[in-house]
């Protein structure tokens, strides 16, 4: 049945993360290096702090060529309010998610720590495998 399906089932794990004090350009040849789209921002807990979205590094990115700017840490570009789910959700209400808004990956999360990342291919790849 798909409602015994879960977000922890087919998330990456671990999940690829960058602390706020990492260089941005680090965090961008990070993100194209392991071909994703997003990093959660954790701290020294694991818990998420921010998020840092391909569309937030296409700003530093087009900043550094046109204005000659130098960069700076992640904490400077990422995104503060981050959406997360839950590990136990099911995939049905996270492809629900996906559906209804702008996000392509979350970080998952257990006992408030980030475990993984569950993206728009691995939701939709569920779907296909249970349906």
């Amino acid at each position: 049945m798909i409602a015994t399906w879960t977000v922890q089932d087919f998330m990456a794990a671990p999940a690829v993360t960058v602390a706020p004090q990492t260089d941005i350009y680090e965090a961008i040849r990070l993100l194209i290096e392991e071909h994703i789209s997003g990093l959660p921002v954790i701290d020294e807990n694991g818990r998420a702090v921010g998020f840092l979205s391909e569309k937030d590094c296409f700003k530093v990115a087009f900043s550094c060529g046109y204005y000659q700017d130098r960069g700076g840490p992640v904490s400077d570009y990422m995104t503060r309010s981050v959406v997360t789910v839950s590990a136990d959700t099911d995939i049905v209400t996270v492809a629900e998610i996906f559906l209804k808004g702008p996000y392509r990956r979350f970080p998952v999360v257990s006992a408030e720590r980030v475990i993984g990342v569950i993206s728009r291919r691995e939701a939709l790849r569920a779907l296909l495998e249970i349906g």
